[in-house]
């Protein structure tokens, strides 16, 4: 095969060009909803996939709300948890006290699919409710090929 300038500059352009990234969570307890916002809208445009592989609980769920549903798969391994938002327990003096306006931001990101989970298992509470790998989980999100 002749190697033309045009040629060489596409395969140049390849080389140099990384492969979309993956996030990969395997333990995520939650954080900060505000940190999550803007590190899920990161990875939704740079088009990244996210593979839920283990623990993603709290402010992690956020991910459904922000990165297409498309981009995002589950692994037999995968947990998710959902619960009302509540202030940093530091300001508090280590009291949970819950936020109705960061709870209702947070059922705003979530797809109806997610809202639908969540009526149908009492509501956002305090405590924490899951959803583990299974049919109910892949109502919301597809289970991940074989190869993860």
């Amino acid at each position: 095969m002749r190697i033309t300038p045009l040629v060489a500059l596409l395969l140049s352009v390849l080389a140099v060009t990384p492969a979309r990234a993956v996030l990969h969570i395997t333990r995520d307890h939650g954080g900060y909803v505000e940190e999550y916002k803007a590190k899920y809208k990161q990875i939704r445009e740079r088009r990244e996939r996210v593979v839920i592989d283990g623990i993603c609980n709290s402010a992690c769920t956020l991910v459904f709300g922000i990165v297409p549903l498309n981009k995002i798969c589950v692994t037999p391994k995968a947990s998710i948890g959902f619960h009302q938002a509540y202030y940093d327990k530091a300001f508090t003096f280590g009291i949970k006290v819950t936020s109705l306006e960061g709870t209702s931001d947070l059922m705003s990101y979530y797809p109806d699919t997610v809202k639908d989970w969540i009526r149908r298992n009492g509501g956002l509470t305090t405590e924490m409710k899951k959803i583990r790998n299974g049919v109910d989980l892949w109502k919301i999100v597809d289970p991940c090929p074989e190869e993860w």
